[in-house]
């Protein structure tokens, strides 16, 4: 069976633990990196959520897995509500993948 995970700060993430997600409680971008590696190395996660402020500073390694099947990398809000970078990069892979801007169509 996969697994979910969840990459961000303490605060953001631990009440996922309830749900059964395995969690990466970081505090610098680069233990972030090392945590997506890791975690995306193995083979074991479906999805591997990202708060929305670490995915902002680790974009460049969360772009190596964008055409992979698995893990799926999803960036998620954190504690101090969203940036809209989580949307932003929803909207860009749906475009992407249907070639017209389906959630929005066209307006910003």
């Amino acid at each position: 069976m996969y697994k979910i995970g969840i990459i961000g700060d303490r605060d953001s993430v631990l009440g996922f633990m309830a749900l059964g997600f395995t969690v990466f409680d970081v505090e610098s971008a680069d233990e972030a990196r090392a945590c997506l590696r890791d975690a995306a190395r193995g083979g074991d996660f479906a999805v591997i959520f990202v708060t929305e402020k670490i995915a902002m500073q680790i974009e460049d390694e969360i772009d190596k897995y964008k055409d992979m099947p698995m893990p799926a990398i999803v960036s998620v809000p954190g504690r101090d509500g969203t940036t809209g970078y989580g949307m932003e990069n929803i909207r860009t892979a749906a475009l992407r993948a249907v070639g017209a801007d389906i959630l929005f169509g066209g307006k910003d």
